[in-house]
């Protein structure tokens, strides 16, 4: 098992948010565990209260949102991993870039952690692959947030960002191989 740690950046034409978001990520034989850390200034951001019976929800983006795309290696094939402050979460599977969108059924429950702190937020998922893949397949994985302030700004936040415009589904960017 191979930790990685990262920092993502603000998409580069849009005002610096007042948090920043960094991690780890490492893949063990075929468990994927991830954990952000949202730190700055909380209270200009808008983060859902725990909810306490958190359940699959569509637009879960339109607000703060700790994300992750896993794209199969040599594939076009991907999965958009959505995981709300509060709980909440949803799986959307692509057959290629934003094409063939489908809500991914084989998972019931994402298995997540948060804990609000202060002066942070800290988000842990350890998440069996096994659903859909084989622990014999690479893996690219792309790690993002949206973060939704006060004001209603919206600030998109990835490891990299390729395109023109903030966008997630770009596959170069799907740049953390596990």
């Amino acid at each position: 098992m191979s930790q990685q740690t990262f920092s993502l950046q603000p998409f580069p034409s849009a005002e610096v948010p007042p948090v920043q978001i960094t991690g780890n990520i490492s893949r063990d034989d075929n468990q994927l565990i991830i954990n952000y850390q949202l730190i700055g200034n909380l209270q200009e951001i808008v983060i859902a209260k725990p909810s306490d019976t958190p359940t699959r929800q569509h637009e879960l983006w339109q607000d703060t949102c700790f994300e992750f795309f896993l794209g199969i290696k040599n594939s076009q094939r991907y999965w958009e991993f959505n995981l709300s402050p509060a709980g909440h979460w949803n799986i959307y599977r692509f057959d290629s870039y934003r094409q063939g969108m489908q809500e991914e059924t084989a998972f019931s429950v994402l298995p997540f952690r948060v804990e609000n702190k202060s002066d942070s937020l800290v988000l842990a998922l350890n998440l069996d692959l096994d659903k859909i893949i084989s622990s014999a397949q690479l893996v690219d994985v792309a790690i993002t947030t949206v973060i939704k302030q006060e004001s209603g700004d919206i600030n998109y936040l990835a490891l990299v960002h390729k395109g023109k415009e903030a966008d997630f589904h770009i596959r170069d960017s799907f740049i953390v191989e596990l």
